[in-house]
């Protein structure tokens, strides 16, 4: 399967969570919010690496026949690297893999073998300088901005230090990359996340627990200063 395009670089993207949707009408959920979605978010997780079991390729490709958006694969997982031809057959268009799980290298190169965009994640306690020596290499930085494993948590502020740090260096060097938040984002957060530079954000909670989920992405986007 050819990878949807992700759109122009560093342009601001709503990415909606499925981790926080109601996964026995899984394809409705998605449907009511697609007309403010940008990405949708895949949080995938091994019981491993996080504390928290979540979805594989068969619910990705599943859910790939209920939607044309391109499908943001966040990869939770001790051995990625074992999933990602998988993930690339059932419909994702891109794969996040941590820095923290090792092979950072080889796993770029494996991605991009399968015609994946590559994304490289870091938890909030990883130093920017982990993640520096592959920039040029990938499409996605994802900085987590709670400790992945579970939805529902606050932002943790301090991690707008690593943004600011990845936007300026990420200007400095020329480079065609997102910078990706996860985690506690919503109307208050996402303007703080936009202003240290983040330009893709994921919200779970914060869309599809409320009672008008259409609605809250169209909030989160405008407090964002989308429009």
């Amino acid at each position: 399967m050819t990878a949807l395009d992700a759109g122009p670089v560093g342009a601001l993207r709503i990415a909606p969570s499925i981790l926080a949707a109601d996964f026995g009408s899984l394809a409705n959920a998605v449907a009511e919010i697609d007309e403010e979605t940008d990405w949708l978010h895949v949080d995938v997780m091994d019981g491993h690496f996080v504390p928290n079991v979540s979805i594989g390729p068969p619910v990705v490709k599943s859910l790939r026949r209920y939607s044309t958006r391109y499908f943001d694969c966040h990869l939770m997982l001790s051995e990625p690297g074992r999933y990602l031809g998988a993930f690339a057959d059932a419909g994702a268009d891109g794969c996040t893999v941590h820095v923290e799980v090792g092979d950072t290298a080889a796993l770029i190169a494996q991605a991009r073998e399968l015609d994946l965009r590559v994304g490289l994640a870091a938890n909030p306690d990883t130093d920017f300088a982990a993640v520096e020596p592959f920039l040029a290499d990938i499409d996605l930085l994802l900085l987590m901005t709670v400790f992945p494993g579970f939805g529902g948590q606050s932002f943790i502020a301090d991690v707008m230090d690593k943004v600011r740090t990845a936007r300026r260096v990420v200007t400095e060097r020329s480079l065609a990359l997102d910078i990706e938040v996860d985690g506690g984002i919503d109307e208050r957060t996402a303007p703080i996340a936009v202003a240290a530079g983040a330009n893709v954000l994921v919200a779970g909670s914060a869309i599809f627990n409320r009672t008008d989920p259409l609605g809250a992405a169209r909030d989160l986007r405008a407090a964002a200063g989308g429009r």
